[in-house]
């Protein structure tokens, strides 16, 4: 069966926060992704045979965990691939209650060709956006974006993000041994949106 819903935890069914799997496609090829080198996290394999499913599917799954405090839209590609089904689900969850993240890479709005924002605002708490760079040259090279003026794009996003109301948070990969960040660089990127900077640290199996 396909793994729509899990958890990083040991102790999973007891999960404070569950993570949403929804497709494994997605317009950036990032240097440290996690799906560059591993296929499954905590034993479940996160490579997805069937992707159109609907909301129903990936919500029967959040039965095998206790409700949780957070669920976060991030799997094996890029949770606004899917944002017909992303809507479906988080409106589940807002109707229990249970806060929403998305851990996106800032391209909703030229993956679906309009403003996404007026669609998520009342559903989405959280939405953490991949800077993965400063400029656009060390953009291009960590991240491999798949359409042109990505960086641009990404940073209006997490703009609107900010007008739309959302916590909105930015954030690096930091120790990846291909590449070195200007962290001050990047923060000043992420301040100058009105977002949050946030530093994570690589690690090799991605948790």
């Amino acid at each position: 069966m396909d793994t729509y819903v899990y958890s990083i935890e040991d102790d999973a069914e007891h999960s404070k926060t569950l993570y949403v799997n929804l497709t494994n496609k997605c317009s950036n090829a990032c240097l440290f992704c996690i799906r560059n080198t591993v296929d499954e996290i905590k034993g479940k394999n996160m490579w997805l045979e069937k992707e159109d499913v609907e909301a129903k599917d990936v919500i029967a799954q959040f039965a095998n965990f206790d409700t949780p405090e957070e669920v976060v839209f991030c799997g094996y590609g890029e949770p606004f691939m899917r944002l017909d089904l992303l809507k479906g689900v988080a409106s589940y969850l807002k109707e229990k209650d249970i806060k929403v993240r998305v851990n996106t890479n800032g391209h909703g709005n030229v993956i679906n060709k309009r403003c996404i924002l007026p669609e998520i605002q009342n559903l989405v708490d959280v939405v953490s956006v991949s800077l993965n760079a400063s400029n656009d040259e060390q953009y291009k090279l960590i991240s491999k974006p798949k359409f042109e003026n990505a960086f641009e794009e990404m940073k209006k996003f997490t703009k609107e993000c900010v007008e739309y109301g959302i916590k909105t948070i930015m954030t690096v990969v930091d120790g990846y041994p291909d590449y070195t960040l200007d962290l001050v660089a990047c923060e000043e990127v992420a301040k100058s949106l009105g977002a949050e900077f946030r530093v994570r640290q690589w690690i090799k199996n991605g948790y």
